[in-house]
Formats: C-alpha cells, structure tokens, sequence
C-alpha cells in the first residue's frame, strides 16, 4: 500500500493520462495515446496497436484499464461480439503485459448472448475486484443490463448477478468515486423513442444502490463514456458514434452541470478507458513497446 501511495502523491504534483482505445471493428486490438493534460491526445507507437490480438477470433473492443492497490495495471476488454467471455491482462510497468486471458463470465448463466464493456474497481473493504459490465439475457429482461462479479484473483469469481436495472435497456456503465460518494455514468440504449444518450446516478458505495438519475448530458447517439477527474472539473468523454463520428467530451465542477470541452483525439480513436499516469510511466510509454 505504501508504493500506491507514493504513486498516487507523485501524480498529484506531476503527472500524465493515458488512453487506451481501439479501431473499429476491435480486430487490431488496443492503442495508447497520451496527454499532458486531457485534452490533447496523442497516439503512442506510431499509429500500431499496443497490444494485438493473441488468439484466433479474438477482438479487443472497450478496453478499460486500472491500477491496482499493489501499483501492477490490469486491463479488461470486451473478448468478441456474441460470446459469454471477457478479456483480461495484467502488467508492472503499461509496456509489458501478461498473455491474454478468456474469462467466461457468463458461461453458466443460459440464454447470454454477449458480455460486452467491463470494467474493475477494487473494493478494498472486500478485498476484491469488482467487475460490471453489460449483457443480454434471454428469458430475464429486454435488452441489456448491468451485470456485476467479484474476483480477487481473476481466478475465482461469484455468480454474475444484476448489478443496475432502471427498467430499461442500458449498456456502458462506469464508476466514478468523489470522496465519500459514487456515480454511475452510463449509456440509455432505448431506440424506440431515440435517447441512446448518457446519463448519470448517485450512490454511497460502489456497489449502490444506485438513484437520482440526472437528465441526459449528451446527445442522441453518444455511447461508452469514461469520467475522471482534472484539476478542479470532471471530464467525461464519450464515443459520438453517427456521422459525424468523433471521440467528444463534456465537463463539469459539480456533476450536475455540463458544457462541451474542446478536446483533440487522434483520427480512428474510439472509447475506452483513461487512466492517470506518473511522468516516468509516460516516458516509459513514449519509448514505445519492447
């Protein structure tokens, strides 16, 4: 815990973002770009992937990267588009990374027909990761909900059980964490009237309950944010997926209030995770992959 904490201080005085993201369709696996301050981004390893694919049919979609309480990084991914199985690898330093792992999350709940956008928060109460992401079950409700596990070795996990259920169709969620409190920022995927727009609720843990969903912050058509903190506003940035197609983002000091902030990705980038980085892991980052 001690490295985590040195870690943590030296970000707060100097530090850098990472991004990792993908191209459609997500079979050429996952890129890093970088930023000094969130809002610029730059690709990393000149325009190739990061990390490719190691397995025959694998695609790298929704990649969402953490630290984790002893500093190693792990990363999950959304493994193919019609499967019960995430990705999951870890790393030390962002440039080295363990073999990619399938995890059949939902391997014995039947009628599951994708498992699609994890992400992991370690729960340090429970001394645990837990693990959300989005699936349809036949038989159980229309359309996509919110799942959710705990693991604390990527090993051994609980029985996937329904994390988030407003009573309609949602996908995409991800937590945010300001001091004492929780939110939830996720996508409304109903079509049929058109919202497909992000939205976000409050809770006290993070595991919820989760209430108070806010009126949408974006447009129809928005989909996989990602929220952090940058000095004293948040950001959340998301994916506007219809022409014209373009990585986009919001911001706000309060969560309650947003406007559009003037952010630059490179071309092709689509959603995924960013993740705040010490300068000597950007430097590392920009020495490119070994």
């Amino acid at each position: 815990m001690k490295l985590v904490w040195l870690i943590l201080c030296a970000m707060a005085v100097d530090g850098e973002y990472l991004y990792a993201t993908f191209h459609d369709p997500g079979a050429s696996g996952v890129y890093f770009a970088i930023s000094d301050d969130g809002y610029r981004w730059q690709m990393l390893n000149d325009g190739k992937p990061w990390l490719p694919p190691s397995h025959a049919g694998e695609l790298m979609r929704d990649p969402f990267i953490t630290r984790g309480p002893d500093g190693e990084f792990h990363m999950v991914w959304t493994w193919e588009w019609r499967v019960k199985s995430i990705g999951y690898a870890h790393s030390k330093d962002l440039v080295h990374w363990s073999e990619q792992k399938e995890i059949p999350l939902m391997a014995q709940i039947e009628g599951t027909r994708n498992t699609w956008a994890p992400e992991i928060y370690w729960d340090a109460a429970k001394k645990q990761w837990l693990i959300i992401w989005s699936s349809v079950v036949d038989g159980k409700h229309e359309g996509n909900r919110i799942y959710s596990a705990l693991t604390p070795d990527f090993d051994k996990f609980t029985t996937p059980a329904v994390f988030f259920d407003p009573g309609y169709e949602v996908i995409d969620a991800t937590i945010l964490q300001t001091g004492s409190k929780y939110y939830l920022v996720f996508k409304d995927e109903r079509k049929e009237p058109l919202k497909k727009f992000i939205q976000i609720a409050s809770g006290l843990s993070l595991e919820g309950p989760w209430s108070g969903i806010s009126e949408p912050f974006t447009e129809s058509w928005s989909e996989g944010p990602s929220a952090i903190r940058i000095g004293d506003e948040y950001l959340v940035y998301y994916d506007h997926y219809r022409e014209p197609k373009k990585m986009k983002a919001v911001r706000s000091k309060d969560l309650e209030h947003w406007s559009a902030a003037d952010v630059t990705f490179p071309e092709g980038s689509k959603h995924g995770s960013f993740l705040k980085i010490t300068k000597e892991e950007a430097k590392r980052l920009r020495s490119g992959p070994k």
